[in-house]
């Protein structure tokens, strides 16, 4: 393992277990491939968050120079520029192995360019552009990693829709945190139909409202996770399970939020290691599933939703 790769597993062991986790039972190139596209994204998020390996956020009072710092590093590593940063050697060596297109690099750090200018979302529709950027755009990228053609556009959509459900659930689950450092996620057209302030999303006042909302965005995610598991069938089977297991896992978060009610936010939900290892042999049934039975039929014709590819 070279000295990239073991910083890159690093990054993601203490960054996040559940992918970590996911992430072992790629194979073993394809694992050092993916460690390294997150290691590079872990660090352009920490940059502009004020974080380390996705702990104690902390506003930063020079975000924009930060953000043009990261689009700047980001265009030398694809031009093949010697990069200072491990991070972005790490990426510059799985960009090009994985023909990864400057467009989705750039579309990721636009992502955090939303949360740098503050913007809020009036609309589903608004915050998925959002999702995009921060998420989608990742699970497309990830499907490069896996093998996946850059002009395999059917695959790369199912993808990017896994990417849509796991961001999706990810504001569910942080509604109230987020709200506390003044990142407002949750369309503005739901916080007027509950009469929810956006300075008040975060007062235990409004929870009630608050768990309205994120049901909703769990079950905004639903069709997204469905459709992403039609994805499964072109990848490659170990690839197809670790996918699979992280699909589990995410989802379940969702529904353990919308089981909790308004009582969601008085400490992190988190899953269970046994309902993690239970996720993970679903996955792994599923993903045979996809490679024996969903390969030998026509798959369904992906529902009209929301997507950028």
């Amino acid at each position: 393992m070279s000295q990239l790769e073991a910083q890159s597993r690093e990054a993601i062991q203490k960054g996040s277990k559940s992918f970590a986790a996911a992430a072992a039972l790629f194979d073993a190139e394809t694992r050092a491939d993916a460690e390294m596209l997150y290691a590079w994204c872990r660090h352009c998020d920490d940059v502009i968050d004020g974080q380390t390996l996705g702990h104690g956020m902390s506003p930063v009072e020079d975000a924009p120079a930060r953000l043009a710092a990261l689009y700047a590093q980001t265009r030398a590593a694809l031009a093949g520029e010697p990069p200072a940063d491990p991070q972005f050697a790490a990426f510059q060596t799985v960009a090009c192995r994985r023909r990864i297109p400057e467009r989705y690099a750039l579309d990721m750090i636009d992502g955090f360019a939303m949360d740098v200018d503050g913007r809020r979302y009036q609309t589903l529709d608004d915050l998925l552009d959002y999702c995009w950027g921060v998420a989608g755009v990742v699970g497309t990228m990830m499907a490069l990693v896996m093998g996946t053609k850059p002009d395999a556009l059917s695959t790369l959509r199912r993808a990017q829709d896994l990417g849509l459900a796991f961001q999706l659930t990810n504001i569910a689950r942080d509604i109230v945190e987020d709200a506390r450092n003044d990142r407002i996620y949750v369309p503005r057209a739901w916080l007027a139909e509950l009469g929810v302030p956006e300075t008040a999303v975060a007062d235990p006042a409004h929870r009630g409202a608050v768990a309205v909302m994120a049901k909703r965005l769990v079950d905004a995610a639903e069709p997204y996770y469905a459709s992403a598991r039609w994805g499964l069938r072109d990848l490659p089977l170990r690839c197809a399970w670790a996918i699979a297991a992280a699909r589990g896992v995410y989802r379940q978060i969702g529904l353990d939020v919308v089981q909790a009610g308004d009582k969601a936010w008085d400490e992190r939900v988190v899953v269970s290691g046994r309902m993690k290892a239970l996720r993970a042999l679903e996955g792994g049934l599923i993903a045979l599933r996809s490679a024996i039975w969903d390969r030998a039929i026509q798959p369904p014709q992906r529902p009209d939703m929301w997507s950028k590819i």
